[in-house]
């Protein structure tokens, strides 16, 4: 009887499982907010106020992230903190492919580059480039 009470009021490792799926989720929308805006984590680490590696665990899922925390991190990303958990019900949610990879890398570079006439340059190079594409249909 007592063993069946703790294990009602304590976790089951499948709701032990299902925590860390969402923090790994969670932790992905925030690397996906801060890459879109060009922050590196230890850009954001510093507006948070924690450190470099503790940015890349909350990224990772490897640390669970605190309410107050969380919110402080949706400040800084500029979202609202249901930003984090849009899309969580989903069980089709692929993986973030390669070249979502890279199209994500080549925005924050982008963002990145303080010259307008370089960022105009970097456009017209790739519109070139997209026009030269042969079709992959």
């Amino acid at each position: 009887m007592l063993q069946q009470a703790v294990g009602e009021a304590g976790s089951t490792p499948k709701a032990r499982s299902r925590a860390k799926d969402v923090d790994k989720f969670v932790g992905t929308r925030i690397r996906e907010r801060r890459i879109m805006l060009g922050l590196t984590q230890q850009q954001m680490a510093d507006l948070i106020g924690v450190t470099y590696q503790q940015a890349h665990k909350y990224e990772r899922g490897i640390n669970r992230i605190s309410a107050g925390r969380l919110f402080a991190i949706a400040e800084v990303l500029g979202v609202e903190v249901g930003y984090f958990y849009d899309g969580i019900d989903r069980t089709d949610r692929p993986e973030i492919s390669r070249r979502q990879r890279l199209c994500l890398e080549l925005a924050r570079n982008f963002m990145s580059i303080d010259n307008e006439r370089h960022q105009d340059a970097l456009s017209h190079l790739a519109r070139a480039l997209a026009s030269e594409a042969p079709e992959t249909n």
